[in-house]
């Protein structure tokens, strides 16, 4: 529960009764409630949108709770405003607080997410529209011509309409409308405008279901009405798993609730939104960063109005003001992009399970490769499990085939080995579609001089700059930071003497579009599909086999259905496995395994080749033999022994300050202080390996404890025993899932 604060002084007097004050939590950085005095003629409760003085300025924030009577009520600043849109709710209150607890950030930072788009607590303006006066327009002297009586017609039944709608319906001009509004026929009212809404409908006939889909669908729905569950629906690429829990979305419309559904990409919208509206005959509202401010302000609102019926959106979904949610699902959700890593961090498919148990309702996970902890919370119990063994409509998986690079490798400076370039050219020729996938952007992620070595590299980070050579463009994908191409190097002098080292996806186009002229290419990297209509313009083409061929990242290495792609390559299967991340093999399992599922998803048979330098490696094994659950049991045991998760608990601190040496003593400093206790290890501090990042020195410590011990207990207590000097900040990642 957030501190309480009063909205005056902190002088100690005579506390005034409870009931004439309430608190109010604001979404400001703050964990405190400040108390308010509840104006004579206003009514507040728990949950009230309300508009508040702070300072010389007035806040928006949400009624917490009663007042704590700290202060003289003469001295409290009334409640300013109370706005006319539903409450926040019970349970989203009690998920803000646990938030706050579990990532250990303030209550008001928390609230802030809840309340990104506070000019959604205003109702829009009214707009003018007309309805029958109920006066007869011949006792006027009105001629009644044939356009005045369908506008008549349509207003004697039916909501009030404005002039544009009831001229277009009326077949005629506005002014036709305005002149019998004049004459007093019509009668001018001010209306609240609102979206329309195509909303879906559970009657709506979906596809027939296998019957192993049809056995998994019905478990998801007998969940819905039944409380608190977790479910991970858990199937091989293609087995149809959005259509099975399209199932239990449908219940949770029969049953009047509100649904989300999170998505890890914008990108990965595209074909599901075309799959939910051919399903529902309607379609849901979209959440995500690419939306304008009026979108997701209108969204924001009929969350709240409880209008939108499904939610589709990124993980900042979880926080929108849902009047009565009833179902969550988390598609892909072992997938990175649910870590938020700045501000708030925390992991939006934990959230999700905990927005669920607080709420009694279902959750359901969905992946064909699901994250290690979900897996062991399905084989302990506290999960529920459906599995989809089988693709669906009879498409088998694809053949998974190594290419040793250290054996049938390309010459120098190419990047597709021989038997890739085969397999691309026979697949061209039999009229198929093909992807090449490589996760770096860009044309070359490092850029050298060969007349001095000197390497180009971030002003603000500790990071090589990456060569965009169709952008014409340096830039870091770090902290955005861009620079034209330089003529000259900045160590010696020379002119045209940089070198690309190393291939990114516009490198390997280049080299594909001299090996196969006639190919139709294109890139599909952030850079190129920017937002939701690019990516529905690109699934376009794909279908309607205007591209031939796909090279990209990992923005289509999972959601997509191309029937007629039967080919995939993996440049560089090895990319992901360097470095000391925990997850390394795991996190390259899942996006090769999803990406390999790309292929073959039709009437064709898939292929896909791996090219690696280490074959023998236990990752590029269980991909060839499809044998995940013993890659995943090999993974566990290994994490079980080293006491890592979900065996074990992790909390990273990163220190950091434009002042090195200040952030180095301070990170010293945290490190003397560091908790000594049975079940608690602290490593470091040491130099992040992304030491600087957006101009801030940064050194990490990492505490490693035992699954019972209160984690956040250790912290509070270590970081309150150490005072920060000016400039210097310190991040606390409770379940880090990036190392850098």
């Amino acid at each position: 529960m957030p501190r309480r604060h009063a909205s005056s002084g902190d002088s100690p007097v005579t506390p005034a009764p409870a009931a004439e004050r309430v608190g109010v939590l604001l979404p400001l950085p703050l964990g405190s409630v400040y108390d308010y005095a509840i104006p004579p003629e206003m009514s507040l409760a728990p949950g009230d949108f309300v508009e508040v003085p702070l300072g010389p300025r007035r806040a928006r924030g949400v009624v917490w709770g009663p007042g704590t009577g700290e202060v003289d009520a003469d001295r409290l600043k009334p409640v300013a405003a109370r706005f006319e849109i539903p409450p926040m709710t019970e349970v989203a209150r009690r998920f803000i607080e646990w938030v706050a607890g579990y990532s250990m950030s303030a209550a008001g930072s928390v609230l802030r997410m809840a309340m990104s788009v506070p000019e959604a607590l205003e109702p829009p303006k009214p707009v003018t529209a007309y309805v029958a006066a109920g006066v007869d327009p011949e006792a006027l002297g009105l001629r009644l011509t044939p356009a005045r009586r369908r506008v008549l017609a349509l207003t004697a039944e039916g909501p009030p309409r404005g002039a544009a709608e009831l001229a277009r319906e009326a077949g005629c001009g506005a002014g036709v409308v305005r002149g019998l509004a004049d004459a007093g026929v019509l009668e001018a009212v001010a209306v609240t405008p609102a979206a329309p809404m195509a909303l879906p409908d559970h009657r709506h006939p979906g596809p027939t279901l296998s019957p192993d889909q049809a056995r998994a669908a019905e478990a998801l729905r007998a969940a819905l009405g039944a409380g608190y569950s977790a479910t991970l629906l858990d199937g091989v690429t293609g087995s149809g798993k959005t259509e099975v829990y399209f199932e239990a979305v449908a219940a949770a419309l029969e049953a009047g609730r509100q649904v989300l559904v999170l998505l890890p990409e914008i990108a990965l919208g595209a074909q599901w939104l075309d799959r939910f509206g051919r399903r529902f005959g309607g379609m849901p509202v979209e959440w995500h960063s690419d939306l304008t401010r009026a979108q997701r302000r209108e969204g924001w609102r009929a969350v709240a109005e409880r209008r939108a019926r499904v939610v589709v959106g990124a993980r900042s979904a979880l926080f929108l003001p849902f009047a009565d949610l009833g179902l969550i699902v988390v598609d892909e959700e072992h997938e990175a992009a649910y870590k938020q890593e700045d501000g708030v961090i925390y992991h939006a498919r934990d959230m999700a399970v905990v927005r669920a148990r607080l709420g009694e309702i279902p959750v359901v996970l969905v992946s064909a490769t699901p994250a290690l902890e979900t897996v062991v919370n399905a084989e302990s119990g506290r999960y529920g499990r459906l599995h989809l063994p089988e693709r669906h409509g009879g498409a088998t998986l694809p053949e998974v085939r190594v290419i040793d690079m250290r054996r049938d490798g390309p010459p120098r400076q190419r990047w597709l080995s021989p038997l890739l370039q085969t397999a691309l050219a026979e697949t061209f020729a039999a009229g198929e579609q093909a992807m090449l996938f490589l996760n770096r952007r860009g044309y070359a992620p490092l850029t050298l001089c060969r007349s001095c070595g000197h390497r180009l590299q971030c002003p603000n980070c500790t990071a090589w700059l990456v060569e965009h050579r169709l952008a014409d463009r340096l830039q870091c994908h770090h902290c955005g930071y861009a620079a034209a191409r330089l003529e000259h190097c900045p160590g010696c002098g020379a002119a045209d003497s940089f070198a690309a080292c190393g291939p990114g996806v516009e490198r390997l186009a280049e080299e594909v579009a001299a090996d196969f002229p006639e190919v139709r290419a294109t890139i599909v990297s952030s850079d190129t599909v920017a937002g939701p209509a690019a990516a529905a313009a690109l699934v376009a083409q794909v279908q309607a086999h205007e591209v031939d061929l796909l090279i990209g990242t990992q923005l289509m290495a999972k959601g997509h259905h191309f029937p007629k792609l039967t080919l995939v390559g993996v440049v560089d299967a090895d990319l992901g496995l360097a470095g000391g991340d925990l997850r390394a093999a795991e996190r390259t399992y899942q996006l090769l395994a999803q990406v390999a599922g790309r292929a073959g998803r039709a009437d064709q048979p898939g292929r896909v080749f791996l090219q690696t330098y280490m074959p023998e490696h236990a990752v590029m094994q269980a991909l060839v033999s499809g044998d995940r659950d013993r890659f995943l049991a090999a993974e566990a045991k290994d994490r079980r022994d080293h006491g890592m998760p979900p065996f074990g608990r992790l909390a990273a601190l990163i220190v950091s300050g434009r002042d090195a040496e200040a952030a180095e003593r301070a990170a010293r400093a945290l490190g003397r202080a560091a908790p000594r206790r049975a079940g608690v290890e602290v490593l470091g501090p040491a130099p992040a390996p992304l030491s600087v990042l957006r101009g801030q020195h940064r050194f990490r410590l990492l505490l490693k404890a035992e699954r019972s011990v209160n984690v956040q207990k250790v912290l509070r207590g270590w970081l309150e025993a150490v005072r920060w000097p000016s400039g210097v900040k310190v991040k606390v990642d409770v379940d880090p899932y990036s190392f850098l």
